[in-house]
């Protein structure tokens, strides 16, 4: 689509909203059942059309991640729509008056999702969206050409073009998609390009919700199991090559522990990947040659400034071009002036940072833009508690990484340099929402005629019942 004609097309759905007034819930429910038909009833086309995008990527992951997961957060919203919609009655200090919260759809959404996740990342917020009586538009990434295309073509054949649509596009397309006058307006990608988006739409006053990401630290202690703490750890940073936003950025460990962790970490890759990554069927590509060419970049710059780079698995390079896959990677001895230490990596690198107690590790985090995750891994419950109490991020799982994002019914969400604002369940479908205050007045009317001359009197009375509080 022109991006000239950006503007008409969200003015036409708008005046369609304005005119058709709030969706009935048997809508908003037939709309969340169309998008879960398309994912599912063309999820062969969209699988092939993503591991097209990546050079490889194995189908389970995109069924689970892509399809299967965002079918769940489509679901979980039909299924708990009756009692979201409910209007919200609150108390109120003046006898027979009225009071209540009505949740209001926003009028027409834009969505801006990544290439990592394509598909999750853009129907996990539309189900908020949809449940709150929302119209959309969704820019997928020109990353993900395919796919991309392919909703573009799927999207009219289950919806009407006032219900939905999908704009392709460029950079540039991107860049005005950012600035159209939304009624809010959902960006999930890097910290750098949400300061551009949020500039852009404060030119019109565009409510934002932000999810961008940032460095996710672990904390190890030796009041867990190290070995279950590498493999959880490492089956994350594994997964989709550690392309994911809330992927461990880095691990924070007494030096102890290195000798044990780097053995349990090559039997793990052994066990799961048979210790080889190029050729193999289940270890992801990185999604194009600019983002492999800066992964190997963050290492060569590392290992000049005196880090130890450790290639997990078995191959005789870090890096295999053709294939553009990368072998996991530990990276010790690192320092702040890296630039693995400094940049999200979004990639299977591991850098471990050799810290001796945990309040050295807290303060290293506080010390640094927020989280969009953190991880801590301890048996011990009060230790826990004072983890959480002494970092902010915008979510905390103890004992595992990423397990959040798998609950529905939490919020997903950064604070921060990691995002602004939160959705998943009741979450996103009140972040779509007004939550509109409404007052229907007593018959007599009491607290509008308190604010009726003449106040001598009032006066008088008012200051008698303060002093006998």
């Amino acid at each position: 689509m022109d991006q000239h004609n950006l503007p008409q097309m969200i003015d036409e759905m708008r005046q369609v909203h304005i005119q058709e007034g709030f969706p009935r819930i048997d809508i908003r429910m037939d709309r969340l059942e169309r998008a879960k038909k398309l994912l599912l009833e063309n999820r062969d086309q969209l699988l092939a059309a993503i591991n097209a995008d990546f050079g490889h990527r194995n189908a389970y992951q995109g069924l689970a991640t892509d399809v299967l997961a965002s079918v769940a957060l489509l679901d979980n919203a039909k299924h708990q729509l009756s009692e979201w919609m409910k209007r919200e009655v609150v108390s109120n200090p003046f006898d027979g008056m009225k009071t209540e919260i009505q949740y209001q759809p926003l009028g027409v959404v834009g969505i801006i999702s990544p290439w990592n996740f394509p598909l999750n990342l853009a129907f996990g917020p539309l189900a908020g969206v949809f449940a709150a009586g929302n119209r959309a538009v969704i820019k997928p990434s020109e990353l993900t050409p395919r796919t991309s295309e392919l909703l573009a073509q799927l999207v009219p054949q289950y919806f009407d073009k006032n219900e939905l649509r999908i704009v392709t596009g460029d950079a540039d397309v991107g860049a005005a998609f950012s600035s159209l006058a939304f009624d809010h307006l959902i960006f999930t990608g890097s910290t750098t390009v949400g300061k551009h988006v949020m500039r852009a739409a404060a030119e019109n006053l565009v409510p934002v919700t932000l999810e961008l990401g940032g460095k996710s630290p672990v904390v190890l202690t030796e009041h867990f199991d190290l070995k279950t703490a590498v493999e959880r750890i490492l089956t994350v940073k594994t997964f989709n090559a550690g392309q994911i936003c809330i992927a461990p950025d880095y691990v924070m460990m007494p030096e102890s522990f290195n000798s044990v962790f780097i053995e349990h970490a090559q039997n793990f890759m052994q066990d799961i990947y048979g210790g080889g990554f190029f050729a193999n069927d289940d270890f992801t590509s990185i999604i194009n040659d600019k983002h492999f060419a800066r992964l190997l970049t963050l290492l060569e710059d590392a290992k000049a400034k005196g880090a130890t780079l450790l290639t997990l698995g078995q191959e005789s390079k870090i890096s295999d071009q053709t294939t553009r896959k990368i072998a996991p990677t530990l990276v010790f001895d690192v320092t702040d002036d890296m630039l693995i230490m400094q940049e999200e990596i979004f990639g299977p690198l591991l850098p471990i940072k050799n810290l001796q107690c945990v309040d050295d590790a807290i303060a290293y985090i506080n010390e640094h833009p927020r989280p969009l995750a953190a991880y801590y891994f301890d048996g011990r419950a009060d230790q826990q508690q004072y983890f959480s109490e002494k970092t902010i991020s915008g979510g905390l799982v103890i004992n595992d990484v990423m397990t959040h994002v798998m609950i529905d019914s939490l919020p997903f969400g950064g604070i921060g340099a990691s995002g602004i604002g939160a959705y998943h369940g009741i979450h996103g479908f009140r972040r779509f929402s007004h939550a509109k205050a409404v007052v229907i007045q007593s018959v007599n009317g009491e607290s509008n005629q308190r604010l009726r001359a003449p106040y001598a009197e009032k006066f008088v009375a008012t200051q008698a019942m303060l002093n006998q509080s």
